[in-house]
C-alpha cells in the first residue's frame, strides 16, 4: 500500500482541477484494489443535510442526493464516523445501489473540524474491507481536505 500512498500523493498534487484529482484517484483505487466496485465521493450540499454526488468510477447510481441519515453514506454524514459493513443485507438503513453490492466502506472527510464529505467505496465480495483499507482510506480522506 506503500507505493499506492505515493501514487495518490501525487495525484492529489497535480496541477489541474480538483474534481480531475478526484476522479483520477477513484480510477486509480478501482484499477489497484480488485474488490474495489464501485468508489466515489460524495460532499455536503453547502448548509443543506444532505449529500451530492461527486466524482465516481462504476456503474451508475440514482443516489445522486442522498439525505443525511439516510443509508450508510447518510449515516456516516450524521455520525463522522468511518462505518465498515461486511454485509449490506444486515444493514436496516442500506440503499441500493447495484443488486451486486454485498459490502461498503465509507470514510469521512474532515476540513477544519467539519464533516464536508466522504469516500464511498462498494464491493461485490462480502466481508473484503481488512484495517488496511480503513488506514489507507482515512489517510486518503486526510489528504483530499487539505486539496479542498
Amino acid at each position: 500500500m506503500k507505493n499506492l500512498k505515493q501514487r495518490l500523493s501525487y495525484l492529489l498534487a497535480a496541477d489541474e482541477s480538483v474534481e480531475n484529482r478526484l476522479k483520477k484517484i477513484c480510477v486509480l483505487l478501482d484499477q489497484e484494489i480488485p474488490y474495489y466496485n464501485w468508489t466515489g465521493f460524495y460532499f455536503r450540499n453547502g448548509d443543506k443535510e444532505e449529500l451530492v454526488l461527486g466524482p465516481y468510477v462504476g456503474a451508475e447510481t440514482d443516489h445522486t442526493v442522498i439525505p443525511f441519515g439516510k443509508g450508510i453514506c447518510g449515516q456516516v454524514a450524521v455520525s463522522g464516523e468511518t462505518f465498515v459493513v461486511p454485509d449490506v443485507y444486515s444493514q436496516d438503513n442500506y440503499l441500493s445501489c447495484s443488486i451486486d453490492t454485498k459490502s461498503e466502506i465509507v470514510v469521512p472527510i474532515f476540513k477544519d473540524g467539519k464533516n464536508i464529505g466522504q469516500i464511498d467505496i462498494d464491493s461485490h465480495t462480502i466481508d473484503p474491507f481488512t484495517d488496511e483499507d480503513t488506514e489507507l482510506l482515512e489517510w486518503l480522506c486526510g489528504e483530499v481536505a487539505k486539496v479542498l
